[in-house]
C-alpha cells in the first residue's frame, strides 16, 4: 500500500512539475512574442548641420537694433539706436552704424565714407507719428521701421520676414565667389527675427 502511495505521489510531483513548466513557456513565449504588423522603431534622425553664420560672434552693445555679417569674415556691422539724455531718439540721424572687428580683439571702428554711403549705412526718414521708415542704402527693397515698442517700450526695427511683421535681429549676406566690391556676387540675404506678439523665430533667405 505504501507503493502504491509513494507511486501516486511521485505521479502527483510529476504532474505538478510538468503544468509548472508548461506555464513558463507559454510566459516566456508571451514576453518574446511580437505582435503582427509591429516593427521595430527606427532611431530619430537628428540635424546636427549647423550653417557657418550661426557660429559667428553675436554682438552685445547697449541700445544695439541689429547687426549684419557677411560671408568673407566674422567682422561685423552693428546698428544701435542714438538716444538723448531724455531717453527719446535723436533727430534727424538716430541710428549710428559703426564696426566690430572680431579678428583684432574685438574694437570699435567707423564706418568710412565709401561704406556709409553705399554699402552699410542707413536711410532714414522721419514719420508723422514719430517712427523712422529706413533701409539699408545697398538694398532699398527690404524696408525697415524703427520705432518704440509698445510691449517693453524699447526702440526696435521691425520689417517683413516670411510674411510676418518681426523684430529684426540679424541680417547675413552670403557672398559668392566673383563679382566686384560695388557689385558682389550676393547668393542670398538672410534676415532673421522674431515675431513680437508669438515669440516664433522668423528666418527668410532672399535673392537679391
Amino acid at each position: 500500500m505504501m507503493t502504491d502511495r509513494f507511486i501516486a505521489a511521485n505521479q502527483l510531483g510529476i504532474k505538478k512539475t510538468g503544468l509548472l513548466a508548461l506555464a513558463l513557456l507559454f510566459s516566456t513565449a508571451a514576453i518574446l512574442q511580437v505582435p503582427q504588423g509591429s516593427k521595430k522603431a527606427a532611431p530619430a534622425v537628428i540635424n546636427t548641420v549647423i550653417d557657418p553664420q550661426d557660429t559667428f560672434p553675436v554682438p552685445a552693445v547697449p541700445n544695439q537694433l541689429f547687426y549684419l555679417q557677411r560671408t568673407s569674415n566674422t567682422n561685423t556691422i552693428v546698428y544701435e539706436a542714438k538716444l538723448n539724455s531724455k531717453g527719446m531718439l535723436e533727430e534727424p540721424d538716430p541710428v549710428h552704424v559703426f564696426w566690430i572687428r572680431y579678428p583684432e580683439g574685438g574694437m570699435k571702428k567707423e564706418l568710412n565714407y565709401i561704406q556709409r554711403m553705399f554699402a552699410y549705412g542707413i536711410k532714414t526718414q522721419l514719420q508723422p507719428n514719430s517712427n523712422y521708415k529706413m533701409h539699408v542704402v545697398s538694398y532699398k527693397k527690404q524696408q525697415l521701421t524703427l520705432m518704440r515698442s509698445p510691449k517693453d517700450n524699447k526702440y526696435h526695427v521691425y520689417t517683413q520676414i516670411n510674411h510676418k511683421e518681426a523684430v529684426l535681429r540679424r541680417i547675413f549676406v552670403k557672398i559668392g565667389e566673383g563679382g566686384t566690391f560695388w557689385a558682389p556676387n550676393v547668393l542670398y540675404m538672410e534676415l532673421r527675427g522674431k515675431d513680437e506678439v508669438t515669440g516664433e523665430e522668423l528666418m527668410e533667405r532672399i535673392k537679391p
